[in-house]
């Protein structure tokens, strides 16, 4: 079991859907929440990508120097470079990071930011390119001199100089809920990752990419990406839920979801689908899976809402289903990493890193209580709104 946090490059806040307790996305405050999953014992973090977030590499590559066991799973996006390109790039952060690197294969989403970046390629045509992509990819990674004739990449004498320090390449993460993204994710894939859906429809998708998987000769581990909102009681945690979409109004949430029905994603249509009613719903859509978030968000657009102990056990429940790899997020992300941590941590079973006991002890103790107690401005310098 590993448990990922998220950096928040495209900015981050109180509340969802309105500039009001916002705080800008910058490097200062990047570092700060990296250094806190980094102390706290977080596997690594997740980057995000796409126009409205910084670069996740360069930004990877920033962090790396700033912190020490903490690893960074970046986005790769294939037809937006060359699998060459790719490789090199990954070696590179690999060394440079000694071996704290992990590959999140993005196949796209928007087809409009799609096309503003010269990609032009329907769905399942995006999962063709992603799989010859990957085949270079590996092979380069690997040591191997590679000769591809594919209908979207090709390489001729393709050959890496340096290799990483993970071998034969680092992780690969790899999300995709239709026929075809499935497909590509069982044959490539060392972690397939699901959005946070509830745990009978992870469970089908879990069965059907590890029998995809078993035909291809490989076993796939799972993860699955989420929210989390946790609190000393339920009620406190739902009570939070309810602040963080306590602006959104039906102008707003409706301008976010015709934006997001553009997309080709059918992980993106399956998360739409839980929440079609609107904010007065019951958003709850499985116990204490909630589906608040995904009326502005795209992408994971779900929350585990309740006590450390309600959502531990939510959190096992997952796991019985095969998933070994968490990716959490929370707002504001710098406070929510201490609640979920110094909540969460002491009632799972995970690598946490040789130095937790003593950051829950002395840092976790004086920085952690003056998050719950509302003291954190204090000691962390919040940034206006743009």
């Amino acid at each position: 079991m590993e448990i990922l946090w998220f950096i928040p490059t495209h900015g981050d806040g109180r509340y969802l859907g309105t500039d009001i307790g916002g705080r800008e996305a910058d490097h200062t405050y990047f570092k700060q929440v990296a250094q806190a999953a980094d102390r706290l014992g977080y596997t690594g973090v997740l980057l995000p990508t796409g126009k409205s977030c910084e670069d996740p590499w360069l930004t990877a590559a920033a962090l790396a120097a700033e912190t020490t066991r903490l690893k960074f799973l970046v986005a790769l996006r294939p037809g937006l470079m060359q699998p060459s390109v790719a490789a090199r790039m990954t070696s590179t952060l690999d060394r440079l990071s000694n071996g704290r690197v992990l590959i999140n294969v993005v196949a796209g989403g928007d087809p409009v930011e799609l096309a503003g970046d010269g990609l032009f390629l329907k769905h399942d045509e995006r999962y063709g390119a992603v799989d010859e992509f990957l085949t270079i990819w590996h092979g380069l990674l690997a040591g191997e001199k590679v000769d591809f004739d594919g209908k979207y990449v090709k390489s001729e004498g393709g050959e890496l100089l340096f290799p990483p320090v993970q071998q034969p390449t680092p992780p690969v993460y790899f999300g995709g809920s239709s026929p075809a993204g499935q497909q590509v994710a069982a044959k490539h894939s060392d972690v397939y990752l699901t959005w946070g859906e509830p745990p009978a429809q992870v469970r089908e998708k879990v069965e059907s990419v590890r029998q995809q998987a078993e035909k291809e000769g490989r076993k796939v581990r799972f993860g699955i990406r989420l929210h989390v909102i946790v609190r000393e009681t339920n009620a406190e945690a739902w009570a939070a839920a309810d602040r963080l979409i306590s602006h959104l109004d039906d102008e707003v949430i409706d301008k976010a979801q015709q934006t997001l029905s553009r997309y080709d994603s059918a992980g993106q249509s399956r998360m739409a689908a839980l929440h079609r009613q609107g904010k007065e719903a019951d958003l709850e859509i499985s116990p204490n899976l909630w589906a608040g978030i995904g009326l502005v968000r795209g992408g994971a657009g779900t929350a585990l809402v309740g006590d450390p102990e309600t959502v531990a056990a939510r959190i096992k429940e997952y796991q019985d289903i095969g998933i070994e790899s968490f990716i959490f997020s929370g707002y504001p992300h710098l406070e929510e990493s201490y609640r979920f941590a110094e909540l969460v941590f002491p009632l799972l079973s995970f690598g946490q890193g040789e130095d937790l006991g003593r950051s829950r002890g002395n840092i976790g103790e004086t920085i952690g209580n003056s998050i719950l107690a509302g003291e954190v401005k204090k000691r962390v310098v919040f940034h206006k709104p743009e």
